[in-house]
């Protein structure tokens, strides 16, 4: 029994403090030992203790410890906040727009970034450093024991070769979307990884965006009858990230977790290479033979967007809101691969990842085979 009269393991208040840092009990203890040593405190004094207790709690709030999938964002009082035994020492290969913001946050003072310590970047280019961030050579990186995670933030096509080479090296993996071009290379990988025992980690921040909360949310528990999701934006280089389906593949990826596992009914490919257009329009279908349609349009003046229109029995959704700014997506999926790394997220889950993933694989396979 406690002193609130239930048993430690069966009240919420104990079970929350069990989650608590060091850091946070000691300043708890030490908190109560001055308020106790109050002089003007008079024994009994029950509503002076209580006010003072009152006035300093919401320093250290109980964390929260249920109602979450382990593999949702977690705020930076949850789950990492524990003080960390050690710190994994990572190199960013490639530093694009992705491998910039990624440097960026592991600079920064984070809940997920103080289990993480940049040694350096990796780069085709000669730039020596970056903001006080040394360049080091792609073989000093496979060798090096200090580094024992790499971020592959390099193009598309390039990640497969780069996550084979770090995996053998015994490294940990965080790689940008697509992780591969095939589902059979996705996973041998993940077989190779298994074998060296290391986390392989596939970034996906169209999930932790404030549009797919709302969607999610728009969706449960209504019987689709027909949608319809179009992408725009500016060309981008088949060469570099792939054919579009794979390059695209993160509004495969909003379909899937939005309405479970598709089949491809069709899909054309209209392209004019010499004005840097394609347009790409796919015929999907879900388990219950509903159809969705995927259309993928890039060219020079196009703005980047999403326009989605989805018909249920209860209604239709025909415009996608203004929902807010996705704030921090690539710290979150940080935060979701720290969690991994330290043994946090549940075998569960990971199985229901990596199918979700390799099935988007095998669609942008199957898209392509009708385009090609």
């Amino acid at each position: 029994m406690n002193s609130s009269g239930c048993r430690r393991e069966s009240c919420p208040q104990a079970r929350g403090s069990l989650a608590w840092s060091p850091r946070r009990r000691a300043a708890w203890r030490s908190l109560g030992a001055a308020l106790l040593a109050q002089p003007g405190l008079a024994a009994g004094d029950h509503e002076a203790l209580l006010s003072a207790v009152l006035s300093q709690v919401l320093k250290y709030p109980v964390p929260p410890m249920e109602g979450k999938s382990s593999l949702e964002p977690l705020e930076e009082e949850t789950k990492m906040n524990a003080e960390p035994e050690r710190k994994f020492g990572v190199v960013v290969v490639g530093v694009g727009r992705a491998g910039s913001v990624r440097m960026r946050d592991l600079r920064n003072p984070h809940a997920s970034s103080a289990f993480l310590n940049l040694i350096g970047f990796v780069s085709r280019r000669e730039l020596k450093c970056i903001d006080e961030v040394q360049q080091i050579s792609l073989e000093d990186a496979l060798s090096s024991q200090e580094v024992e995670v790499a971020y592959i933030c390099s193009e598309s096509t390039s990640h497969e070769d780069y996550i084979r080479q770090f995996l053998n090296a015994g490294k940990h993996i965080l790689v940008e979307y697509p992780m591969t071009l095939s589902r059979a290379a996705a996973q041998d990988l993940w077989d190779l990884a298994e074998q060296k025992g290391k986390v392989l980690h596939e970034e996906h921040v169209e999930l932790l965006m404030e549009e797919f909360a709302f969607l999610k949310k728009e969706v449960m528990g209504k019987e689709l009858l027909k949608g319809t999701l179009l992408f725009t934006a500016g060309p981008l280089e088949e060469e570099r990230f792939g054919f579009p389906a794979f390059s695209g593949i993160s509004r495969l990826t909003w379909l899937v977790s939005l309405f479970g596992e598709l089949s491809v009914v069709s899909a054309t490919l209209e392209e004019r290479k010499e004005d840097q257009y394609m347009k790409m329009t796919v015929c999907l279908e879900t388990e219950n033979k509903r159809p969705l349609t995927w259309i993928e349009e890039k060219g020079p003046g196009l703005k980047r967007n999403r326009h989605v229109i989805f018909h249920f029995k209860s209604g239709s959704l025909e415009n996608m809101p203004n929902v807010g700014v996705n704030k921090n997506i690539f710290l979150k999926d940080q935060n979701i691969f720290v969690q991994k790394l330290l043994g946090q997220v549940s075998e569960k889950e990971l199985i229901a990842e990596k199918k979700r993933i390799l099935h988007c694989l095998w669609l942008a396979e199957e898209i392509q085979k009708y385009c090609c």
